[in-house]
């Protein structure tokens, strides 16, 4: 942990509970640094230019891409902070822990209505590897479903804070999510949950999702190992959706212009969560519209991974150039649309896999093409029973 003093030099926009900050790092030789900061009005009271701060500097000293800006420990919490009646502590146990109404807890209205609910009856859950890939799924779903109700459940080995993300915002503000749920230690969402299954559950049955995405907060860890990386949680969501009943999309993270090897084509994290710690079967979302021979070193890494066998493989088209993302200009990396389209076809191929997955349920035509173990149910095919 990276501490230094700063002063505040410039107060910016307040953007929903995090107040933007420009400050000159204390420096014993003089001139300091100039930093962007954030600070949480959940945690702290509101700060003012020329204001000594204690800022948390570790990601802006590593180097980090995605939270790489330095975060103001709070100083003078509320003093008359009471609460909202809730009796779930998020942030366990460190000094900013504080108590929550999770949506489930027996304070809660909704307690009752979750205190033996188990299935989400079919609901399609798209589930992301990487956060940057939630608004594309979620315009995929509205271009073929417009009226939709989409709940976001934010997982918590990512971003802790809903609010650290402006794509969650700029999708809330426009219309292609309707409700967030944060679960597990991450917080700030609509509602609370304790867990991604209760809070799949509460998407299903409180905000009456016809369809949920799960990811984590923005930023992935990533060691350059097998299963050393935060991709893992696609693995746990999927798990989670196929248990309680609903109907599992997984979506693949490929690229065409990542530096990395390991990222380029079928990334690494894909294979290992999917092809082997997701046990549960599930729908993969596999865009067609891709260059010849990066569809071939697709399914070929399909192939070789095991995700072919354990999961049944979704062909459709992304239909990228087509869908409305209503202003948002979703960027994985720094790279935008332009920039790596094989990442966000992928991503939008998922939601209108689940989409089609919703309308066949329906009795509507479907764009979804499932070869030859599409039969006529829409959970996948189990690769146990084979």
């Amino acid at each position: 942990m990276r501490m230094q003093w700063a002063r505040i030099i410039e107060v910016g926009r307040v953007i929903g509970s995090v107040q933007e900050l420009s400050c000159e790092t204390v420096e014993a030789e003089g001139t300091g640094r100039v930093l962007k900061a954030l600070h949480y009005l959940d945690f702290g009271l509101p700060v003012a230019s020329g204001q000594m701060v204690m800022l948390n500097v570790t990601a802006i000293d590593l180097g980090l891409g995605t939270g790489g800006v330095a975060f103001v420990v709070p100083a003078q919490s509320f003093a008359d902070y009471r609460g909202d009646g809730g009796h779930i502590v998020k942030l366990r146990y460190t000094p900013l822990q504080r108590e929550l109404l999770s949506v489930e807890e027996q304070a809660s209205p909704y307690h009752d209505l979750l205190s033996d609910a188990s299935s989400l009856d079919g609901l399609p859950v798209v589930c992301c590897l990487l956060h940057s890939q939630m608004p594309l799924v979620a315009a995929a779903i509205k271009y073929l479903d417009a009226t939709a109700r989409v709940v976001y459940c934010m997982t918590d080995q990512g971003a802790l804070m809903m609010s650290f993300s402006d794509v969650v915002r700029a999708c809330k503000g426009s219309g292609l999510i309707d409700a967030t749920i944060s679960c597990g230690q991450a917080m700030g969402g609509d509602m609370e949950a304790v867990n991604l299954y209760s809070g799949l559950l509460a998407a299903r049955l409180v905000l009456q999702a016809d369809y949920a995405i799960v990811a984590i907060g923005p930023g992935v860890v990533g060691t350059a190992t097998a299963f050393g990386h935060g991709g893992l949680a696609q693995a746990d969501a999927l798990n989670a959706a196929y248990a309680l009943g609903g109907c599992p999309v997984a979506c693949l993270r490929i690229s065409e212009a990542d530096p990395r090897p390991r990222h380029r084509g079928l990334s690494h994290h894909s294979t290992s969560a999917l092809g082997r710690a997701c046990l549960a079967p599930c729908y993969v979302a596999l865009p067609t519209d891709l260059e010849p021979e990066v569809l071939d070193e697709l399914r070929e890494g399909i192939h070789s991974s095991g995700i072919g066998l354990r999961h049944q493989v979704v062909r459709d088209q992304s239909h990228l150039s087509e869908i409305d993302l209503r202003g948002i200009k979703p960027s994985s990396m720094g790279r935008g649309l332009a920039d790596d389209p094989a990442f966000f076809k992928a991503a939008s191929c998922a939601g209108i896999v689940a989409a089609g997955l919703k309308a066949r349920e329906r009795g509507q035509a479907s764009m979804v093409e499932t070869g030859d173990q599409s039969g006529s149910s829409n959970k996948p095919k189990n690769w146990l029973d084979e």
